[in-house]
């Protein structure tokens, strides 16, 4: 690998996003434990069930995203190639984490008490340094690579990738419909700015990145795996993310729990982690005889 000049752009970025990727998992480090995942001195305004589902996401940004970003850091200033593989699964995930936590809880409820606002300018923080390093990583991956997979394998895939996220989406279009016809739905009550945030990301957001993904896996295939690598490591994050609150909620005996939906997150997790393994395996040179 060529070196860059001490003054030179691809130098200053590269230190840039090293102290970047630091202060984001600092942040993250700091939140989680100031949460209740610990200390419980950030109080959300939202339903105190809504905790179990707090604890998990402290959980894996401290003890999963933070390290990614520390190691990752650290492997950037030494030059290594894995570098860009470990930060690019960070930032899709960290914009939605900073957009839902600095936005999304119960405002205008006069029974609901908190003093998460106090943090406004951490999530803000999170956020930007989750653009910086989102687009230094898209430059950093080659814009052409050939992948080497069989179509009759990526069809397998395609179809249970699909299957999966139209059950995800169905699942939530149901309880948006059951809003419509009864007025509520499940957890409805306690929090609804939490519902409509959560489902208008997924059907807004995360399901269209899947079908994205597929599309350009059967149409771009050589000209989007930097595309790839960004929305599987938002995918490989907040599945990761969402299967730890279901099991938080359950040993909590949360009443918002619900199995079937689980089993629907768990599936979609197995999914995502087997097409990012088929993915990079695909994209790899092939070895010489």
């Amino acid at each position: 690998m060529k070196r860059a000049k001490p003054s030179s752009p691809e130098s200053f970025e590269r230190n840039l996003i090293i102290v970047v990727s630091l202060l984001c998992a600092g942040i993250l480090i700091y939140l989680g434990i100031k949460g209740p995942m610990y200390l419980n001195d950030i109080v959300y305004k939202t339903h105190p069930s809504v905790n179990n589902q707090l604890i998990a996401q402290d959980f894996v940004n401290v003890f999963a995203i933070a390290p990614i970003l520390i190691i990752g850091a650290f492997a950037l200033s030494a030059r290594k190639r894995y570098a860009k593989y470990l930060l690019i699964l960070t930032p899709l995930f960290l914009i939605y984490y900073a957009l839902s936590y600095a936005l999304g809880w119960e405002w205008m409820a006069p029974n609901y008490s908190g003093n998460s606002e106090h943090y406004f300018f951490y999530y803000l923080a999170v956020l930007i340094f989750a653009l910086l390093i989102m687009m230094y990583c898209l430059s950093a991956f080659s814009s052409h690579r050939k992948p080497h997979f069989g179509k009759k394998p990526l069809l397998i895939y395609s179809i249970c990738f699909a299957v999966f996220m139209s059950l995800f989406g169905m699942m939530w279009m149901k309880e948006i419909f059951t809003v419509f016809a009864t007025g509520t739905a499940r957890g409805y009550d306690l929090s609804p700015t939490a519902f409509w945030l959560v489902r208008t990301f997924d059907l807004g957001f995360s399901i269209p990145l899947g079908f994205i993904s597929l599309y350009l896996l059967w149409v771009r295939p050589t000209s989007s795996f930097p595309l790839q690598m960004l929305i599987y490591g938002f995918f490989l994050s907040m599945s990761v993310v969402v299967c730890a609150m279901a099991g938080v909620m359950y040993f909590n005996n949360d009443p918002s729990f619900e199995l079937a939906s689980s089993a629907v997150f768990f599936v979609l997790m197995a999914i995502v982690f087997a097409g990012y393994i088929f993915i990079l395996k695909s994209y790899s040179k092939p070895k010489r005889n």
